[in-house]
């Protein structure tokens, strides 16, 4: 009798926690609610999470050509940096590596003399090939400075951006206790009622 009377109390409270999550439909239309429809799965965080941020901000770029003007603007000086930078990157890593092995060969010569003087005249080559190319090293610096400035002026952008859409979610989905407040007396009238049984 006993276990037909908490399986029965069990279903009506499942069936009550049912009931209470259609109780705070959207009262306007939102990024947020759409941005949760849409297929985002481009817009992911680099530790592979989805974030609400570039959700909303995805959703509001389907509906603003602004937006999405703005962001291929983003996306292609992201592709330009890396074409324009990597040509020279490639030569300057390859001069340096060629370096770090020719002095670490230079080692191997056992006659001190030798060893000494190939050592010496690799270092005043190096040195030669980087005073050669400072200039172009303090442009390629300034251009990784440049990116990392403008990567997070979009971040705080896309923030701004989205912060008055998540205020609208909010306005759209009031809170209201009723339902939680009934939930309550509906759990304390079964917690009364266990302990009355013997």
């Amino acid at each position: 009798m006993k276990k037909i009377f908490l399986a029965s109390t069990l279903i009506l409270l499942l069936l009550s926690c049912k009931e209470n999550k259609s109780e705070n439909p959207p009262v306007i239309a939102n990024a947020v609610d759409n941005a949760e429809k849409s297929d985002v799965s481009s817009y992911i965080t680099k530790r592979g999470e989805s974030n609400m941020v570039y959700e909303i901000y995805h959703e509001l770029m389907e509906n603003d050509k602004n937006l999405q003007n703005l962001d291929e603007k983003i996306r292609n000086t992201n592709k330009e940096t890396e074409k324009i930078t990597s040509q020279y990157t490639t030569i300057i890593n390859k001069s340096e590596t060629y370096y770090t092995d020719a002095a670490n060969l230079a080692k191997s010569v056992s006659d001190s003399i030798m060893n000494h003087e190939i050592r010496k005249e690799i270092k005043a080559n190096s040195e030669k090939y980087n005073l050669k190319i400072k200039h172009i090293k303090d442009l390629l610096s300034k251009i990784a400075e440049n990116r990392v400035k403008l990567q997070d002026q979009y971040v705080v952008f896309q923030i701004k951006k989205t912060l008055p859409e998540i205020e609208k979610y909010q306005n759209a989905h009031p809170l209201k206790t009723d339902s939680l407040d009934n939930f309550i007396k509906k759990q304390n009238a079964l917690l009364s009622e266990l302990k009355s049984l013997k």
